[in-house]
């Protein structure tokens, strides 16, 4: 561990862009539920009830219901070490690209706490699902921060646009529905472009956002793994860091944002 920790290291610090690609381990440790684990979200609803076009067409104050709670929920979940620590990294390096398949809005609140009266936009994330703490209006498409009050008691109670009246939804990536493109492409070309890539937290079978490090990878960048466990990533890792991502995080990168600082 510690020839990998170093090995990390001095990737990292040699880079001039990075690239950071964060899924479900990163906000598990924040108390944020994931999908796909143990006990994960899926385990007690099937995707088709409640994450689908379809689902929102059949029973809007069903979705609501279950988006709305979980909305709640997150609110009460607090960004960690990592988080904290990537926000600090980005907002410290330029040249650094945060990437996030969660929709529980921890890093956008990570760069706000870290950037405290500086501008925090530069470590907001890429969020290629979306996020839940913002609001879609399904008819003209009108992004708003989203309410924490939803009044899902009928149909007729559910948030409406100031906009056009057309009813919001959670501006989430549903199954079924295409990635925006202007998200994924920007993914892509920092991918294409970076001298590393750091992957936190995420098994990388979720295309198209597991592409990401296979890009960097393709074109002559590092690959850099935190993970508990061994993913398909690993075989292609110059260093594969084994534990939680908020110890490894901040152990990797205080010595390197040091080390630009000199």
């Amino acid at each position: 561990m510690i020839g990998a920790l170093e090995r990390a290291h001095t990737l990292v610090g040699d880079a001039e862009r990075i690239v950071v690609l964060t899924g479900a381990g990163v906000s598990a440790e924040s108390g944020v539920p994931t999908f796909r684990g143990s006990g994960g979200l899926w385990k007690s609803r099937r995707p088709e009830e409640l994450a689908t076009p379809g689902a929102f067409a059949r029973d809007p104050r069903l979705v609501w219901e279950w988006y709305a709670s979980r909305r709640t929920f997150v609110s009460g979940c607090v960004p960690n070490d990592a988080h904290l620590a990537l926000a600090r990294l980005a907002l410290t390096h330029s040249a650094t690209t945060l990437i996030t398949q969660n929709v529980d809005g921890l890093h956008h609140r990570a760069a706000e706490a870290v950037a405290r009266d500086e501008d925090p936009t530069g470590a907001y994330p890429l969020e290629v699902h979306g996020a839940i703490h913002r609001d879609l209006c399904s008819s003209c498409g009108l992004r708003t921060p989203g309410r924490l009050d939803v009044d899902t008691t009928s149909a007729e109670t559910l948030p409406r646009c100031d906009m056009c009246a057309g009813m919001l939804r959670p501006d989430v990536v549903w199954f079924g529905e295409a990635l925006d493109p202007g998200v994924i492409g920007a993914s892509f070309e920092a991918a294409r472009l970076a001298d590393v890539c750091l992957v936190v937290g995420t098994s990388a079978v979720v295309y198209p956002a597991a592409s990401v490090p296979e890009i960097t990878h393709q074109a002559g960048g590092t690959v850099i793994e935190i993970n508990p466990e061994a993913t398909p990533l690993t075989s292609m890792a110059a260093a594969s860091l084994r534990g939680l991502a908020g110890e490894l995080v901040p152990a990797l990168l205080a010595e390197t944002m040091i080390d630009r600082k000199r």
